[in-house]
């Protein structure tokens, strides 16, 4: 289990290529755009604070314009009251006694009474007088307290609106920002791509040549006794190629061994043979040790590629013409790439 979680970290350094200046430069605009963007991400965040805040305070003074309101709707029928109380006693004073008898006292029966009446009366107008004053001056301000107010809440739905759009011009430029990394993104994938494909034509070649050097070395003379070629596997190599090849696309999981949940570097292979009737354990460097070594001249379709000490770290197929399919890596999925017979790679095995 150890060894499949060590197959993502057998891929090779690469040379670096002639565009990857290009690419870095790319790269820096990406990392100028990521930053602005989240730049602009705090300016809305603030932004967004601030309409909170234009909203609340409109919220109160549009409260405040409601009790007002009804403040001077109350005061106005105060008023109105009063009016009719005091029309009233006008009238009831005229009718019943006269305003003669109330002002003259060789009209009154009892001079005692006739000054409590006229005492009385002239308080009662006075205080109605006073209340009518009062009542007027406070509607007076209420009226003035309402002007101010509206003139507030004007003031506050401008700034509530003023916000509103500061947000939807950031949320704009937030957006404006996102689509020109994505097509910076577009260039760097565009990029990577020439660059991997680059990578692996030289890769493939480098392969076919090792190969076509081993050939060489091992039927030169003088050279040392070559490693037995085991027994061809036939038409069983390449049948398991062919399963391997049928998950190409499928991702990579760690420990998995099938096409419903992925597959690991030795689950691929396991899986592969398998489906021709050959069990391989579901380790790499295991199916090493139980496997005929054979070299790199002889190299057949089906035959397994081993990388790390006894294959303990990753394990390949080799499908022919200097390439292999494999299960790398978590984020990857099973593909078709260049042999890689340099650091790390300790030879190869026909199951």
């Amino acid at each position: 289990m150890a060894a499949a979680a060590v197959c993502s970290s057998t891929a090779l350094p690469l040379a670096r290529p002639a565009g990857a200046d290009q690419l870095s430069s790319v790269q820096a605009q990406a990392n100028a755009l990521e930053a602005k963007i989240q730049q602009t991400g705090s300016e809305i965040s603030a932004l967004s604070q601030q309409y909170d805040a234009a909203q609340y305070h409109l919220g109160q003074i549009q409260d405040q314009v409601s009790k007002t309101q009804a403040a001077i709707v109350k005061t106005k029928q105060k008023v109105a009251a009063d009016k009719a109380s005091l029309r009233h006693a006008a009238i009831e004073s005229y009718v019943t006694t006269g305003t003669t008898a109330n002002s003259n006292p060789l009209f009154d029966s009892n001079t005692r009474d006739y000054a409590a009446k006229a005492q009385y009366g002239q308080v009662a107008a006075g205080k109605l007088s006073t209340a009518v004053a009062n009542l007027t001056n406070s509607k007076d301000r209420l009226d003035a307290q309402q002007a101010q107010l509206q003139t507030q809440r004007s003031a506050a739905q401008s700034a509530t609106a003023s916000a509103a759009n500061a947000v939807q011009r950031a949320q704009v430029l937030q957006q404006q920002q996102n689509s020109n990394l994505s097509q910076v993104k577009g260039q760097i994938a565009t990029l990577i791509d020439q660059k991997r494909a680059a990578d692996a034509a030289a890769a493939t070649v480098a392969a076919r040549q090792a190969i076509a050097q081993a050939k060489a070395d091992s039927s030169s003379p003088g050279s040392s006794p070559p490693i037995p070629v085991p027994p061809s596997s036939g038409g069983i190599g390449g049948a398991a190629v062919a399963a391997a090849e049928s998950q190409i696309g499928v991702p990579y999981v760690w420990g998995a061994s099938s096409p419903s949940s992925g597959f690991d570097c030795s689950g691929l292979t396991m899986w592969a043979y398998a489906q021709v009737g050959i069990s391989l354990p579901h380790y790499s460097g295991a199916q090493m040790s139980g496997s005929t070594p054979v070299p790199i001249s002889a190299l057949e379709a089906g035959d397994l590629l081993f990388y790390g000490p006894g294959g303990s770290e990753h394990v390949a197929m080799y499908v022919g013409g200097g390439m292999m399919i494999e299960a790398p890596r978590a984020g990857s999925t099973v593909h078709i790439s260049p042999m890689r017979l340099g650091s790390g790679f300790v030879g190869a095995r026909r199951p």
